[in-house]
This record gives C-alpha cells, structure tokens and sequence, in this order.
C-alpha cells in the first residue's frame, strides 16, 4: 500500500492527465477512423439494409463523377480568392488601427462585429442585399443607370458573391491576429528607422512586413484550414447552387449522405477532403517554422 502510495505521488501528473488524454484523441479520432471504414462500404442509413464491403468502389465512382473535380476546384478557387483579400485587407486595416487615434477602440470593435454574427443570419441577410429586385446592391446599381444583376442566380457570378461574403465575415479575424502580431514588435525598430530617415512606406515593407511574416504565416494556416471547410454560409445562401455552381467539396459531400443516401461515397469525399486539407496545413507548418529560423 505505502509502494503503491508513493508511485501515485511520483506519477500523480500523468494519473489525472493521461485519462483526459485519451478522451480527447477518442473524440478526434473515433469519427476520422469510423468515416475511413465506412468510405470502403455502402450504406443507405437503413437499419434493415447492413453495411456492404466494396472496396475501392466509392473512390473509383468518385473519380469517375465530373461533379467531384468541379467541386474540388470550387473549393479551391473560393478558397484562394478569399484567403488572399482577407489576408491583405486584414494587414492593411490591422496596420493603419495600430496607432492613436480618437475612437480607435470604437472602430476596432465595429470591424469585429462581423465576425461574430451567426453564420445563418449572415447568409439571410447577404441573400436580401444581393436579391435581383428589392436589394441595395442592385437598387445602388439601378440608381446608377446600372443593369439589374442576379447575384445569386447567375451560375457566373455565384461563387464569386458568396466569396465577398467571406471575406466581409472573415477579415476581421486576420486583422485581430495581425494586430496581436505588431503589439510583440519593440518599438525601438520602429524609432531607429524615422531616425534614418524611412518613410511610411518604407517602414511598413523594411520593418513591419518582415517581423510579421511568422504571424501571417500563422493567420494563413487558421484561415485556409477554416475557409476550405465552409459550408454554412454556401448552403444558407444558394445551397450548392445555382444547378452545381456553388457546390464544393462539402456541399457534394453534404448532398452525397443526405439527398441521394449515398454516405460511403460521402464518406470517400470526406477523407479525400481530409488528406487535403493536412497536407496544406502540413506544408504551411514547414513554411512557417522555416521562417522563423531565418529570423
């Protein structure tokens, strides 16, 4: 009893931790493995009808489907587009508020606003600002002796009308990580540069930009790991549509379960979708660690 006393007293850290440990991997990993199984069988979600092993099937079907590379470039392409003017606006707002000014507190908390409002209200209120007849965007336009424009509904301009809608949402979050980013630069570099005499301009990309890299970087990773996931706002919006285009990866996989019951080619998606979006967080890791080695 006094042994076993003293092995808990010695190993009382991991007595408490290891048990909250294993929770959490079961709660990570249980639904990874069981999505991986099922991807390899096919399953209507009928309790009468069991699980089918058919192997490789589901990814062979997948490949075969014109929908499933047009959603992956979807995907990409809202992804991208979003991640590179939420990143630059989010710089820029974030730069320009880091100094005094009157109201600043104020400011900085509108621009916050955006990124706190449900993602269902957003997209319901989004809807009515791009609606063809009674929107204000199409009223300013109209005011403007400009034509009327289907945001939504025009399979051209869909995608690129909800990507606007993530970049208004989402800027505000890389501003709040580049901020805290410029709050750990010693504002002694910022001193010695206007003793030399460096501009503005120069200050920013000499200075500034330099000592934020592993900053952006990590804003980077946040982002694009959260904006390839997006759903919420698409599905509230056009619901993959019009016909397929707005339909990325999570929208096919989406309607793959819960339209047509195919949930092991939904599940192949998912893991096709998975292996993805790891290897770029992966790289962008690598990419990050190399960047604060050199600095």
């Amino acid at each position: 009893m006094i042994r076993v006393k003293k092995w808990l007293d010695r190993k009382l850290n991991y007595v408490f931790t290891i048990p909250t440990i294993l929770f959490v991997l079961g709660m990570v990993l249980f639904p990874i493995i069981y999505t991986f199984v099922l991807s390899f069988h096919s399953w209507r979600m009928s309790a009468n009808i069991p699980w089918k092993f058919v192997g490789l099937d589901n990814y062979v079907e997948l490949f075969s489907d014109s929908r499933f590379p047009n959603a992956v470039l979807r995907t990409f392409i809202f992804a991208l587009i979003a991640l590179a003017f939420e990143i630059v606006l989010g710089m820029v707002i974030a730069i320009y508020l880091d100094r005094v000014f009157f109201g600043k507190n104020f400011v900085k908390t509108a621009f916050l606003l955006p990124m706190v409002a449900t993602p269902v209200a957003i997209g319901m209120v989004w809807k009515l600002i791009y609606e063809p007849n009674i929107g204000i965007l199409n009223t300013i336009i109209r005011n403007m002796n400009g034509p009327k424009i289907d945001w939504l509904g025009d399979s051209g301009k869909a995608l690129y009308s909800l990507v606007a809608v993530d970049i208004w949402q989402w800027t505000p979050f890389v501003m709040l990580i580049i901020s805290a980013g410029l709050t750990s630069i010693p504002l002694e570099l910022f001193e010695a540069a206007m003793v030399d005499g460096a501009s503005g301009i120069k200050i920013v990309f000499k200075v500034t930009l330099p000592l934020l890299r592993p900053t952006i970087y990590t804003a980077v990773l946040l982002r694009l790991i959260d904006v390839l996931k997006t759903f919420d706002i698409i599905y509230s919006m056009t619901q993959g549509g019009p016909g397929f285009a707005t339909e990325t990866m999570n929208i096919l996989s989406f309607r793959q379960a819960f339209e047509f019951l195919q949930f092991g080619e939904a599940s192949a998606t998912l893991i096709i979708f998975f292996v993805i979006v790891m290897a770029i967080a992966a790289l962008t890791i690598k990419l990050k660690s190399r960047t604060e080695v050199d600095l």
